[in-house]
């Protein structure tokens, strides 16, 4: 119960990666609010959590819509009773399609989701982690300093995230305050990559990918005061040192 008392906030928490670290917050002491688009499943998410004895509620968000983040925060604050931690982790991969061939508005909507939506939420809670400190965690991905065919949307945004996460280090050094590359996991978004057959992310065989289990671990581990040497750093899951340290190497 490394977290007990501490209250967190999960972006694209129905599914995935973000179901599973709302897991894991939740087990380890934290109470939890789950936000997604699909605010029902995040709801089944939330009372699966209670009725395994630990605290979690949900709200239907779209990050995208600042208005709609600042009073999912105010929500958390007063319903949880405050707010430690964020996780970052909402995020979309379409359009994948080559520049030439991509609708502007979907490739828009990607960055409007992917950064500014990550932007949003920071926005909404830092203020109070200003005063009071916090852990940010900004889900990001190798594809901020690798480009990739087809995702130039995606790749954009990520390497949009990376810097706002190195610029927020600088100007609120009592955030804790991290990018996070969780690798190639097996995920629905992996099922739409796949199906593109653009890139060679979409070629590696399910069975290569890696478990959720092994990027939630890591997630944890940078919400814990262990992780301050790596504060304002993008950390990858592919780094050895890394994966050592949270018992994985």
């Amino acid at each position: 119960m490394g977290l007990q008392g501490k209250i967190a906030l999960v972006t694209g928490a129905s599914r995935g990666l973000g179901e599973g670290i709302a897991r894991a917050l939740a087990r380890d002491g934290a109470k939890v609010m789950l936000l997604a688009r699909d605010g029902d499943l995040a709801q089944v998410v939330a009372r699966e959590i209670a009725d395994a004895g630990d605290t979690a509620e949900a709200l239907a968000c779209d990050v995208s819509d600042y208005p709609a983040i600042e009073r999912a925060v105010a929500d958390t604050r007063q319903r949880l009773g405050g707010l430690d931690i964020l996780v970052n982790n909402a995020g979309v991969i379409e359009p994948i399609a080559e520049l030439a061939a991509s609708e502007p508005a979907v490739w828009a909507r990607n960055i409007q989701i992917n950064l500014v939506g990550a932007y949003n939420v920071v926005r909404a809670v830092i203020g109070g982690m200003l005063t009071g400190g916090g852990s940010i965690i900004n889900v990001s991905s190798g594809a901020a300093y690798r480009p990739l065919e087809g995702w130039s949307s995606y790749c954009a945004a990520k390497a949009g995230l990376a810097m706002m996460t190195r610029s927020v280090a600088l100007e609120a050094p009592g955030v804790r305050i991290f990018g996070f590359s969780p690798g190639t996991i097996d995920t629905d978004m992996q099922v739409k990559i796949r199906a593109s057959g653009l890139n060679q992310v979409s070629q590696i065989p399910r069975a290569n990918l890696s478990p959720v289990e092994h990027a939630v671990r890591g997630l944890l581990y940078l919400c814990n005061d262990a992780s301050d040497d790596l504060i304002g750093q993008d950390v990858s899951m592919r780094d050895e040192a890394f994966r050592k340290r949270i018992g994985l190497g």
